[in-house]
Formats: structure tokens, sequence, C-alpha cells
């Protein structure tokens, strides 16, 4: 399926979707609380079969916080990238799609070890790397660890 063809797929399934096109893969916005419903249909829908998910990256855009998800469907060769957005910095709170592709129960872990988003229905959300007691996101833009402050 080209892009122009999954993104007018993806947009009779979604119209608030926001399609960014400057890159290599079609990207798409989707709004929060239709990340689950959507990553399901991409994943079961026998147009798209998004069966792989490769590669889950939490994003700090400055006034939001986030997660990009990279797709692909091993058996009709077409790659996808989703992103999903929170202006709630205190308590950024996203779905899980665990549930769905069992790769992102690591990958979102890992996310919330290290920008402190919250993922709905996780099987087992905790610190990955850094350790229970430490404070703080340290990916986060506005993260400041004195301690290990670099001087230039």
């Amino acid at each position: 399926m080209s892009k122009e063809e999954l993104k007018e797929l993806l947009l009779s399934w979604d119209a608030t979707l926001q399609i960014e096109e400057d890159s290599e893969f079609l990207q798409v916005v989707v709004q929060k609380e239709n990340l689950l419903k959507f990553c399901k249909s991409l994943k079961n829908d026998p147009k798209t079969k998004f069966d792989y998910l490769f590669c889950v990256i939490g994003m700090d855009w400055g006034k939001e916080l986030g997660v990009i998800y990279h797709l692909e469907s091993t058996t009709l060769k077409h790659e996808l990238v989703v992103k999903v957005k929170t202006e709630d910095r205190e308590n950024p709170e996203l779905d899980s799609v665990w549930e769905v592709w069992r790769t992102a129960e690591l990958h979102e872990m890992e996310v919330f070890d290290f920008f402190g988003i919250t993922f709905k229905n996780h099987p087992n959300l905790k610190r990955l790397f850094l350790t229970p007691e430490w404070t703080g996101y340290p990916l986060r833009k506005d993260y400041v660890d004195e301690a290990n402050m670099v001087i230039k």
C-alpha cells in the first residue's frame, strides 16, 4: 500500500488524525483517547496488518510529553509512525498498547522510567534501569541533576 493509500484509509478510520508527511515514513498523530482503538485496528485490519512494533520512543516536545511508535507489516511490507501526546506534564498518562503488541511491555517500562509517562493497564509498570528511589525523569527537558551537572 502506498503512503497516499494508507493515509486515506487511516483518515477514514479517524478524521481527527494529524498527518505528517515530511519524512520517509507516513507519520500520524492520534488523539490520546483514540490510541488503543486505533492501534488495535492497525494490527487487525486485513488492509494494514501492522503486526510488528519495532521501536517505542518517549519524547519531550517541551510543552507536551508523548510516545512515538514505529510499526511494520511483515506481510504487506509497509511501515507507519504513530505519535501520541499529552499536555499533562504533572501526571502524564497514556493507554498501554502491550495487549496489541507484546513488545510494548518492556518499551513502555523504559519510557516510564526516563520520562515518567504512566501507561494505563500495563501489567507491570515499574522502573527498568533506574533504582526505585531515583527522583525525577532524566530524559525530560526540564530535568535538573545538580550532583552530575556537566560544567562547560
